[in-house]
């Protein structure tokens, strides 16, 4: 890891940069390399620290365990740590909790009756550390969902023009797939090794495409480790020399011009030292991730713009999306001992191998044909957590379904309570509708019957909305059946999936959106939003690939419009 250490705490920011990036994830380290490798001079605004070999250094596991309730490992979590919200979550990993945030001086809000749980990084190279690493691309059926039901606007491109831009991302990052022929969506992307499904997956499969035709069970798609531990992206663009880093910077405002109201650069605060600094330059891209980068607009009203940047018509923090979880988990004692790890791509000392089973959405692909609109995709894992050699094989898999936007599902910033370096928190408003509820139903049944068909004994099966199992873990005592009853309420709540979009949602008409193809304000033309605030629906997939070949489009136009001077001109409706 010979290129770690290199991002400073106090490099040279004296100077007029080309572009600001605020926030180093799959938006922001995508942006660093497409505009340094333009030409662009570009300063890399990260909230938390660069780090270290001594943060990879790979867990020591005892004898395996059956599996169960991790109860004391989040505990020493939420008081060690301080992460009482970052250690609810459902897909627990505790060698990752240690790349999230600590929410004592990272507080958030919501109303009582909506709990949300928002998991977060401040790191370079952001939740890549911590995210489960399946790129998946969208197609069509996500971006021109409202032509197809009605409900939101459509994305302001087609499929056909992000393709060229999800190839572009997939060759930088790099990922392993399969070309799975009969899956219309998502589509296959470009990969540099085939996905991989054990023989208990591969049995799973069989069952369910036999019994289920439309349903198809394919391997994760997913990203190559990168061992440096820095993000693919950001490597690349240390290599050109025109890359500035500047970590523990947590930015507080987006300035601007008072007379023309453009950009014209941000604020921020020393992470330790609390002291405050001020960074120009000729573009802004926020890429801080879709709840973070919604707090900085609306954090940064003035004169100019009183309700906050980019808010002319009131749609900042609006249509905020996630999706709901229906997740099964069982075992199979005709496999005692079986353990499964994928074997095609270099193994991570300190992640280990990625890897599993994917159910692709089936449902309203060509017409409204459910109770319900849009639909629901699993992600699964069948023998790929070690366990005792008495002990059954382990089976889990989740469905994410897709929200519907809602003006109402909204972030906010908290009137009472701030962070530890005197922002505002977000509040967060993300509640399901009867959408979601008819949606998950149908999701329960198709779990509980899948794992049913495969064989498998069923230990629970829970959602955004409960446990839906009339008896869990029959293995455990009662003290713990009712601990694991309270648990996962905690943990299944809305934020849980991680895919949070919307807030700042990108369209044709400036009236109905607040960014246009481009990822391009309506109001400041040099001002730009990449990441998952921009996306207009949700989708059953998970954004991170998305985010990039969206970031990776809009900095094609953006290292075009700056070097032609276009970037001070009103904004218009971008095609490429």
């Amino acid at each position: 890891m010979s290129n770690l250490h290199q991002a400073q705490d106090s490099p040279n920011i004296d100077r007029h940069f080309d572009a600001i990036v605020i926030g180093s994830g799959p938006a922001g380290s995508t942006a660093v390399r497409e505009l340094t490798a333009a030409g662009m001079d570009v300063l890399l605004l990260e909230a938390g620290r660069e780090l270290t070999e001594e943060d990879f250094t790979p867990p020591v596991y005892g004898k395996p365990k059956p599996m169960g309730m991790d109860i004391m490992t989040r505990a020493k979590r939420m008081l060690g740590s301080r992460q009482f919200n970052q250690a609810r979550r459902s897909f627990y990993s505790d060698s990752s909790s240690r790349f999230l945030v600590d929410d004592l001086a990272n507080p958030y809000t919501y109303p009582l009756d909506a709990p949300y749980l928002w998991v977060r990084s401040r790191l370079l190279g952001g939740r890549m550390h911590a995210y489960g690493r399946v790129l998946q691309r969208m197609s069509d059926v996500d971006f021109k969902a409202a032509s197809l039901d009605g409900v939101g606007i459509d994305w302001p491109f087609e499929y056909a023009d992000l393709a060229p831009y999800y190839d572009r991302v997939e060759e930088l990052v790099g990922v392993y797939g399969d070309a799975d022929p009969g899956v219309e969506h998502p589509p296959a992307g470009r990969y540099l090794g085939p996905g991989h499904l054990n023989e208990m997956e591969q049995e799973f499969k069989r069952v369910v495409e036999s019994r289920w035709p439309d349903r198809h069970v394919i391997s994760w798609r997913f990203q190559a480790p990168f061992l440096d531990r820095v993000p693919p992206g950001i490597r690349e663009a240390r290599k050109t020399g025109r890359l500035t880093i500047r970590t523990n910077a947590v930015v507080s405002r987006i300035t601007t011009n008072a007379r023309t109201g453009l950009a014209t650069g941000a604020v921020f605060i020393d992470a330790r030292t609390k002291r405050e600094h001020r960074v120009t330059g000729d573009v802004v891209m926020l890429c801080a991730s879709a709840i973070e980068s919604v707090r900085l607009l609306l954090n940064s009203g003035s004169s100019r713009h009183p309700g906050g940047l980019a808010n002319s018509n009131g749609l900042v923090g609006h249509y905020l999306m996630e999706q709901s979880m229906t997740l099964g988990f069982g075992d199979d004692a005709r496999r005692p001992g079986y353990f499964g790890p994928s074997s095609q791509c270099e193994e991570d000392p300190f992640y280990g191998n990625s890897g599993g089973f994917l159910i692709p959405r089936y449902q309203n692909l060509h017409g409204q044909t459910e109770a319900y609109k849009r639909g629901y995709s699993f992600q699964g894992l069948a023998g790929r957590v070690p366990v005792p050699e008495d002990s059954p094989a382990m089976f889990g898999f989740g469905a994410g379904g897709e929200m519907l936007p809602q003006y109402g599902n909204h972030v906010a910033l908290s009137r009472h309570v701030k962070d530890k370096w005197g922002i505002p928190a977000a509040h967060i408003v993300c509640r399901p509708d009867d959408n979601d509820r008819t949606m998950v139903a149908a999701a329960v049944r198709d779990v509980t019957e899948m794992m049913q068909a495969g064989g498998y004994r069923t230990n629970f099966v829970a959602s955004t909305f409960g446990v839906h199992s009339k008896h869990v873990w029959p293995d455990f005592n009662p003290a713990q059946r009712a601990m694991f009853r309270v648990g996962i309420r905690m943990s299944l709540m809305m934020g849980v999936s991680i895919h949070e979009a919307g807030g700042a949602r990108m369209g044709h008409d400036p009236a109905t959106s607040v960014l246009n193809g481009v990822a391009q304000s309506w109001d400041v033309p040099n001002l730009f939003v990449t990441d998952a605030a921009s996306f207009p629906t949700g989708s059953t997939e998970g954004p991170a690939l998305t985010i990039m070949a969206v970031t990776a489009r809009a900095c094609d136009y953006i290292t075009r419009a700056h070097a032609a001077g276009e970037l001070t001109r009103p904004t218009q409706d971008v095609v490429l």
